[in-house]
């Protein structure tokens, strides 16, 4: 009997690994999955945008500035992720609409896509501002003495020495705030935004085939992944164009 019940129960398993998606489900994880990669790709280039006014406010910023943008960085990293995506999608829309509201003015409504790609951003921003301050520190103050000497402005010594110097040393960071930003779209199911983990679990609960669903889920993640490795590691080959290797340097 137990030795019957083990067997019925690994060919069951073994049926579900093999068999194809459940038909009319497919479309769903691949649209949940284009949604995912937008909302990613939203976040990290306004995190992106934020990390660098942040970082340059950081370190040749005025006081108050510094101050501000140290109170930014901290709150947002000590906050999780998923608190901040109901504020924005709950609190801060209420707030408006009652401001709105006592001005005579219409509603508005936020949605699920907008709610997470400001809601990821920011998180983002707080992060990728450390990441490129780390980054600009890392570049040698002889290149932007240098610079100086030449009669360079702030803006042109950012665009033409800072920025292309600390671009190897931001890399490896920026590349790892972009998988979570991709993998963070995973809490927008919360506000039932149709990314790839609300597809999937939705299938799944539909046609009971939990197994496929979630190994399907977790193979478009993985591949994701791996293609941005490779990317990744193109740019940063690009980057670090005529510089020695690390390998060679030490």
């Amino acid at each position: 009997m137990t030795d019957s019940f083990f067997l019925s129960l690994a060919q069951t398993s073994m049926f579900e690994l093999l068999a194809p998606t459940p038909p009319g489900w497919g479309g769903n994880l691949v649209r949940g999955f284009i949604n995912s990669i937008g909302i990613g790709v939203g976040a990290f280039a306004l995190g992106l945008l934020i990390g660098i006014g942040g970082a340059f406010g950081k370190l040749y910023g005025g006081p108050v500035r510094r101050d501000l943008l140290q109170v930014y960085t901290t709150l947002i990293r000590a906050v999780p992720e998923l608190v901040l995506i109901l504020l924005i999608y709950f609190a801060v829309p209420d707030l408006i609409n009652r401001l709105l509201d006592t001005l005579g003015y219409g509603r508005i409504d936020v949605s699920g896509p907008m709610a997470g790609i400001v809601a990821l951003g920011f998180v983002q921003g707080a992060y990728a501002t450390e990441v490129l301050r780390g980054a600009i520190l890392a570049v040698p103050q002889g290149q932007i003495e240098a610079g100086r000497a030449f009669g360079m402005n702030p803006t042109m010594l950012m665009r033409r020495i800072t920025m292309p110097a600390m671009l190897p040393f931001a890399i490896p960071g920026l590349a790892n705030l972009w998988l979570v930003a991709f993998k963070g779209t995973a809490l927008l199911a919360v506000v039932g935004f149709n990314e790839l983990t609300l597809e999937t679990r939705q299938a799944a609960g539909t046609t009971k085939a939990y197994f496929t669903f979630f190994m399907a889920a977790g193979v478009l993640y993985l591949l994701l992944t791996l293609i941005s490795n490779v990317l990744i590691g193109r740019v940063e080959h690009w980057a670090r164009r005529g510089r020695q290797p690390i390998a060679e340097s030490r």
